[in-house]
């Protein structure tokens, strides 16, 4: 069966953007094997906003090539939105309704992997629902101070098991946790 995984950025005091939405503190070293993790999903769930936002963005002509690769790499996935929103959507698949139901039918077709990309009302949804199976949580460097954090309004504890570590040259260490089964 497919995995949904939760892959983000923290910042070392648990924000996963900075008070007015910023993400410019957020860092993708050499070393990190992002297109590795890219080659291992095809398909990526959205909230309507970050779907807005980056669901269909493209880099500006002047872009090196690598960004318009890795542009296009994204861009190649099945994209599904959770909105209230009803949306015909030539690039996007919306749900918005019924969202265990629907994740589990997704996940039980054949395939490769799921990113949750977000944002962060989605991944609490997720959260509550038991829908996560994968957390790779690369915690940055910084300390924003104050922002949107990554565990927010949780209704219960959280229990995860730690089954990877990785560490980067730019300081970036990346945790990867599974739930544990009750």
């Amino acid at each position: 069966m497919r995995k949904v995984i939760l892959d983000l950025a923290v910042s070392l005091d648990g924000f996963i953007e900075g008070s007015n939405g910023e993400i410019d503190w957020c860092i993708m070293d050499d070393d990190m094997n992002f297109d590795g993790f890219l080659s291992n999903i095809d398909t990526i769930f959205y909230g309507r906003v970050s779907y807005d936002s980056w669901g269909n963005y493209q880099p500006d002509n002047n872009a090196d090539a690598s960004e318009k690769a890795f542009w296009q790499n994204i861009h190649s996935k099945k994209k599904y939105v959770f909105s209230s929103e009803i949306r015909n959507d030539e690039n996007a698949t919306f749900i918005n309704s019924d969202i265990a139901d629907k994740v589990a039918d997704i996940k039980n077709q054949s395939g490769k992997d799921i990113w949750l990309y977000g944002g962060a009302s989605l991944i609490q949804t997720f959260i509550q629902l038991n829908l996560i199976d994968v957390y790779r949580i690369s915690v940055h460097p910084i300390a924003l101070g104050t922002g949107k954090p990554l565990f927010e309004n949780l209704t219960s504890r959280l229990n995860l098991e730690l089954t990877q570590t990785n560490t980067f040259k730019s300081g970036v260490v990346q945790l990867i946790y599974e739930p544990l089964k009750d």
